[in-house]
C-alpha cells in the first residue's frame, strides 16, 4: 500500500473525522487561553472539545453531564483546583482520564496529581500536537508525564508536610491571625502556634508567610 506523500505513517488526514471522536473536557480560568486550546484541538480530526469550564467547582458537574473521554485540566482554578477536582472525577466520572496542563511544573504538583489519579501531567509551553498525542496515549491506558518534571520529582522527596500543617499554611494566605486560623479550622489556638511552628522548621524559613510562600513554590499547597 502506498503512503500519502508528506504524511507519516498511521496519521489521519485532515479532512476525515472518525466516527467516534475523543470527547474532551477543558477546564481553564483564562478565557483567552481557553478559547484558544479549544480552537486548536478542535482541528484534531479525531478530537471534539465537549465542554469547556473557566471554574474548578463546574468541573464535576460538567463531566457529569457532557460525558467526556478525557478532562484536560488548570490546577489553579476558582472554586476548586484541578487536583482536587481530579480527586472527585476519580469518585464520580471513574471512565473520564484526567490530564493535568498547568504553567506550574512543580514536582509536588506531579505528585499530588497522581495521588488524585491524574492519567498525565503537562507544562503549558509545549506544541499542541504533543498535547493532542497526550490525550490519545491516556486514552489507551498509559500514563503521560512531561519528562523534565519527571526527572525532577524523582530528586524532589515526598510533602515533609502533614495535612493539618497544609491546613494552617492554607488558612494564613490571606494574612489571618492565629485566633482566626483557629476558629476557621475548629483549633486551639496553641495546636495551630504548634502546627506553624513545625510547618516554618520543615520549610527552613523565619515566619509562616515565609513557609507558606516555599510550601506553594514546592507544590505541596
Amino acid at each position: 500500500m502506498n503512503e500519502m506523500p508528506g504524511r507519516p505513517l498511521g496519521e489521519m488526514p485532515r479532512d476525515h473525522r472518525p466516527t467516534k471522536s475523543i470527547r474532551v473536557l477543558l477546564a481553564e480560568d483564562q478565557g483567552m487561553l481557553r478559547g484558544a486550546l479549544a480552537l486548536l484541538l478542535g482541528l484534531e480530526p479525531d478530537i471534539e472539545v465537549v465542554a469547556q469550564v473557566g471554574a474548578g467547582d463546574a468541573i464535576v458537574d460538567a463531566a457529569l453531564l457532557h460525558r467526556p473521554d478525557v478532562a484536560l485540566l488548570d490546577i489553579e482554578l476558582p472554586g476548586m483546583s484541578g487536583l482536587e477536582a481530579a480527586a472527585e472525577l476519580r469518585d464520580q466520572a471513574p471512565d473520564c482520564r484526567v490530564l493535568i496542563l498547568t504553567t506550574f511544573g512543580r514536582p509536588g504538583y506531579l505528585r499530588r496529581a497522581m495521588e488524585a489519579g491524574a492519567a498525565g501531567f503537562l507544562v503549558k509551553d509545549g506544541p499542541v500536537e504533543e498535547l493532542a498525542a497526550a490525550i490519545r496515549r491516556v486514552l489507551t491506558g498509559e500514563t503521560v508525564i512531561d519528562p523534565a518534571l519527571a526527572a525532577a520529582a524523582l530528586g524532589a522527596g515526598p510533602n515533609p508536610l502533614t495535612t493539618r500543617e497544609c491546613d494552617v499554611l492554607k488558612a494564613s494566605v490571606d494574612g489571618a491571625t492565629v485566633a482566626d486560623i483557629a476558629e476557621r479550622l475548629h483549633l486551639s489556638e496553641s495546636t495551630v502556634r504548634n502546627y506553624l511552628s513545625s510547618a516554618i522548621g520543615k520549610t527552613a524559613t523565619r515566619n509562616r508567610m515565609e513557609a507558606m510562600r516555599e510550601a506553594r513554590q514546592q507544590g505541596w499547597l
